[in-house]
């Protein structure tokens, strides 16, 4: 498996004044679970955005991505459509490069990434949170094969990877092994700025 990353543009400073939150954590850890529950809970707050990924797969209910094909990717790619991107599990990820004008907005912009963009993410922009969500591997095998998504590749290969260095690099992190209600809570209070123990 190959992860890369790169930016779409070389920035000159760093983007601000606005928050992004950074959501990483190994597959099974309940990330869009909670991520749905998190941008229910601010569908009415005009401050706080949860931009859709392009992802070269197609959505599904568990993720609602944009779905791009692998070349459909490379000319979006050239013509500086993204973020940031990376690849993972044979995939290609990106984030749209619409979430600079929310940060220079000052909004709060939520998003779900691999780990290897943390490092550059943090240096290209002013604000950044990174929120680490896990679970023990025992539930994210039940997780992961419970979500059968054949285009993920191997489970066992999944599991297998370190997932520990996430962590290294949280500001918070979830350990999503209860209620998803609650769990959900804590990472909207992450998203606010409040803390995130009830």
């Amino acid at each position: 498996m190959s992860e890369t990353v790169a930016t779409a543009e070389e920035q000159g400073s760093a983007i601000g004044p606005g928050r992004l939150v950074l959501v990483v954590g190994p597959s099974g850890a309940g990330k869009d679970t909670l991520l749905r529950l998190a941008r229910a809970a601010c569908v009415d707050d005009q401050d706080v955005v949860f931009p859709r990924r392009v992802v070269t797969r197609e959505s599904s209910a568990a993720e609602d991505n944009i779905a791009m094909s692998p070349d459909e990717f490379r000319r979006a790619l050239e013509h500086g459509d993204f973020a940031v991107h990376w690849e993972a599990h044979g995939h290609c990820y990106a984030l749209p490069i619409e979430i600079n004008d929310d940060i220079r907005a000052g909004r709060a912009v939520v998003v779900n990434v691999s780990r290897t963009v943390i490092a550059t993410l943090r240096h290209a922009y002013t604000n950044v949170a990174v929120v680490a969500i896990t679970a023990p591997p025992d539930v994210l095998a039940q997780r992961l094969a419970a979500r059968a998504r054949h285009s993920d590749g191997n489970i066992g290969d999944r599991l297998a990877r370190s997932v520990d260095d996430a962590a290294a690099y949280a500001d918070v992190t979830i350990l999503n092994a209860g209620s998803a209600e609650y769990h959900g809570r804590q990472l909207v209070r992450v998203i606010r700025n409040e803390g995130w123990r009830e």
